[in-house]
């Protein structure tokens, strides 16, 4: 049982303010690393950090568990949080995440792979060629860095 798993027996479906990171993964032909969720919507590799784990460490490691693609430097591009973000589960579990957002051409090993649990699909896509169901988080990212 994971961290927040635990906090969530201890606390019900009360508001959490949840750290974690994301990392915009580009190839040598400039194109971005997307995965598909299972609920369909494509988005970056990321997820929220576990108990002494930096957020270059839970970038590296959320990008290899979902896309079998190991990176080695990250860039920070910024911090997203606050009300906006607000998040409510249908099962009612409530959260403010901040995530914090990395960029990488850093491509150290690995194979290109989805993990069939969070990723149901995994691929590299030129900006013209996004799929129409992308996470709007993407483009706030993308912004920041032209």
């Amino acid at each position: 049982m994971g961290y927040i798993e635990q906090l969530r027996k201890l606390i019900g479906n009360q508001p959490l303010i949840l750290p974690g990171a994301v990392a915009l993964v580009i190839n040598d032909k400039n194109q971005y690393l997307l995965q598909q969720r299972p609920e369909g919507i494509w988005s970056l590799p990321g997820g929220v950090m576990e108990l002494g784990e930096s957020a270059e460490e839970t970038a590296r490691r959320e990008v290899y568990e979902e896309t079998g693609i190991k990176v080695g430097a990250l860039e920070l591009v910024d911090v997203f949080s606050g009300k906006k973000y607000f998040v409510k589960l249908a099962n009612g579990d409530e959260f403010y995440p901040v995530t914090i957002a990395y960029v990488t051409k850093d491509i150290i090993g690995g194979k290109l792979q989805a993990d069939g649990v969070e990723s149901i699909d995994v691929k590299f896509f030129s900006t013209n060629e996004f799929p129409e169901r992308t996470s709007p988080l993407i483009k706030k990212i993308l912004m920041k860095l032209s």
